[in-house]
Formats: C-alpha cells, sequence, structure tokens
C-alpha cells in the first residue's frame, strides 16, 4: 500500500510540474490553452505544492500572483503539519 501512495505521490508531482511548464508555454505562444488557475491549485493541494512552487521559481512563472506565492505555501505547511501528525500519531 505504500508503495502505491509513493508512485501517486510522484505522478501528481510530475504532473504538476508539467502543467506548470505547459502553462509557462501557453501563456506566451497560445492564451487560450492556458491552464485554469484551479487546476494548478488543485495539484498543489493533491501533493504536488513543492515540485510546483520549485518549478514556479525556476522558469518565474506567476510568481507576481499573490494567490500562487502566499497559497502554494500556505498549502505546503499545511501538507507538512499533515505528514507530520500522521506519522507522530498513526505510525
Amino acid at each position: 500500500m505504500e508503495k502505491i501512495v509513493w508512485y501517486a505521490f510522484l505522478a501528481i508531482a510530475a504532473i504538476s510540474v508539467i502543467l506548470t511548464v505547459y502553462d509557462k508555454i501557453a501563456a506566451k505562444c497560445m492564451p487560450r490553452h492556458r491552464v485554469p488557475e484551479a487546476t494548478l491549485l488543485l495539484f498543489s493541494a493533491l501533493g504536488g505544492s513543492l515540485p510546483m512552487y520549485i518549478t514556479m521559481q525556476i522558469i518565474r512563472h506567476k510568481t507576481q500572483h499573490k494567490k500562487f506565492m502566499i497559497g502554494i505555501p500556505v498549502i505546503l505547511a499545511i501538507q507538512i503539519v499533515l505528514t507530520i501528525l500522521y506519522f507522530y500519531f498513526l505510525k
């Protein structure tokens, strides 16, 4: 079961990075085909917050949007706290 969770986490992380890079490219070349902000935030909340935040910093995408520069770190902090609580109380 743990392997499945890790594979799912890796898949969400990869999809988060791909969506972020795709949205950066679409912003320049194909504005009609942008990734909705809600989709980006959803994948962040599903577990892709750290890879998405790092990718955004590297490619300089959405770094002027408070929704992302505050929201994603808050989501990441919540995920870290929940992970610590899980391992502290349930493991």
